[in-house]
């Protein structure tokens, strides 16, 4: 239990009873929108098998070529110095962040319900996805567009005009680490995959999780609360690890490094391995559970049923990966499976965002969704004929291979830094095995998924296209 300065129960955990009753109503809510009906998968040129046959090899001989070539690297020197990036930009993100918010907000409470809605779509498509994919391959976008820093900022501020003297934060404890952003990353993911919320119930756990999270910084302090316990900010900071801009300090300065050179830092911990876990178990959960294989085995299972498989499956990820430290040691276990997950975050949802986030255009000139067509695009029809599929095939592999090859880089040379002293070449080579062995399994598990597509036609997206809206209406 957490405790509050005056010895009684904290408001915390009054708040936290409260999420979980949101969560309640939730399981009855009455209307449902699959995530990613239209993240489309394309059917390769070749055979399944040669395909996966190919892949595999290469997956494999990526290992054996970092651990026979031994290759070695140093780590990168601290980050001492930054930078803020310049005003138009920090300002810029913030209003962006918070305009995005106060949407979701506006339009849960004026209700409706049409194609203009934004909670699933500022949420999952441009947040869940768009600025993880930006954390990895950029910088902290995320330190900025964050709503609920900004939003607590506001509240001091407007508690310092006021001449309002403010509380003393609690020390945050050590001993709950990252593990609460742990639990919170799970909670999404259900969400996600299994809840499959529409923009009503959208609109509620984004108000219960601004207030909870307002709590917490109020509780802990703004900087202790995200950097260990809010879910979005610590799992776009570890894909940040990747990232060619590094965040240097809470205040937002950031430094230029070598792309991937974060994966060398010495500064992860278990709870990252597990959340860098449940980002690659609940990806290869969402492609898996699409396969026609799958459907053959599971059915469908309902709202329970399909509870305990995802639990189930990031059960056994979590599981593989933790054994994996008490052989290599967690840095290197969480340098190889971090660009995995990114990787996996790309090949799976690039599509997604491409072709989901073009509701943007719809919202704009409805953004009360009151039947308004300021802008003329009001009846805008997604599209995706203008991807090419062979290109989405070539980025999907490439994506995956190439987080698995950057993977194996990263947890050798993290092993080999960590490794004792006076351990002889091939004992160094022998602890490293069983991280060689996930991360082959898990990338030859996520190529077959990908390779289970079918040849995607303009009018099978359109189908797929009118079914989500249509959905999502009701």
């Amino acid at each position: 239990m957490i405790i509050g300065h005056d010895g009684s129960p904290s408001r915390v955990r009054a708040l936290a009873t409260a999420l979980a009753g949101m969560a309640a109503i939730a399981l009855v809510a009455p209307e449902v929108v699959a995530a990613h009906n239209l993240s489309t998968t394309y059917q390769s040129r070749l055979p399944l098998a040669v395909y996966l046959a190919g892949a595999a090899a290469t997956v494999a001989l990526s290992f054996v070529f970092v651990l026979v070539r031994d290759v070695r690297a140093e780590r990168p020197p601290p980050l001492t110095s930054g930078h803020l990036p310049p005003a138009i930009i920090r300002y810029g993100l913030r209003t962006v962040g918070l305009v995005a918010w106060g949407w979701i907000i506006v339009q849960g409470i004026l209700g409706g319900s049409s194609d203009a809605e934004v909670a699933t779509l500022f949420t999952w498509v441009f947040g869940w996805v768009g600025v993880a994919m930006v954390s990895a391959l950029i910088g902290p976008a995320w330190q900025w567009l964050d709503p609920f820093s900004t939003l607590h900022d506001l509240g001091a501020a407007v508690i310092h005009r006021f001449g309002i003297e403010s509380w003393q934060s609690a020390e945050y404890p050590s001993r709950l680490g990252r593990w609460p952003a742990a639990v919170g990353f799970v909670v999404i993911v259900w969400l996600e995959l299994v809840l499959e919320t529409g923009p009503q119930t959208m609109f509620i756990f984004v108000a219960g999780y601004t207030v909870l999270t307002l709590a917490l910084m109020a509780q802990f302090g703004r900087d202790a609360w995200r950097s260990q316990g809010e879910t979005f900010t610590v799992w776009f900071r570890l894909l940040g690890r990747l990232a060619p801009y590094a965040l240097v300090d809470e205040e937002g300065r950031v430094q230029r490094r070598g792309f991937a050179s974060g994966l060398l830092t010495p500064r992860f911990t278990t709870a990252d391995v597990v959340i860098i876990a449940l980002g690659v178990a609940s990806i290869l959960f969402d492609g898996l559970s699409q396969t026609q294989i799958w459907l053959d085995w599971f059915g469908l299972p309902g709202l329970p049923g399909e509870s305990l498989l995802l639990l189930g499956f990031l059960g056994i990820v979590v599981g593989a990966a933790i054994g994996v430290t008490r052989a290599v040691g967690v840095p290197a276990t969480a340098a190889g499976l971090l660009p995995i997950a990114a990787g996996y975050l790309i090949a799976h949802y690039l599509t997604y965002l491409l072709i989901d986030g073009q509701r943007i255009v719809v919202a704009i000139s409805d953004p009360f969704q009151r039947g308004w067509d300021v802008f003329g695009t009001a009846f805008y029809e997604l599209s995706a004929g203008w991807i090419p599929a062979g290109l989405v095939w070539t980025v999907q592999l490439a994506a995956v291979v190439g987080g698995h090859m950057l993977g194996a880089w990263g947890g050798h040379v993290v092993a080999t830094l960590d490794a004792p002293s006076g351990l002889s070449a091939g004992a160094l080579r022998a602890r490293q095995i069983p991280l060689a062995l996930v991360m082959v399994a898990l990338t030859t598990l996520t190529l077959w998924s990908l390779g289970q597509a079918i040849v995607v036609t303009p009018e099978d997206v359109a189908a797929a296209i009118r079914q989500a809206l249509t959905v999502s209406r009701g």
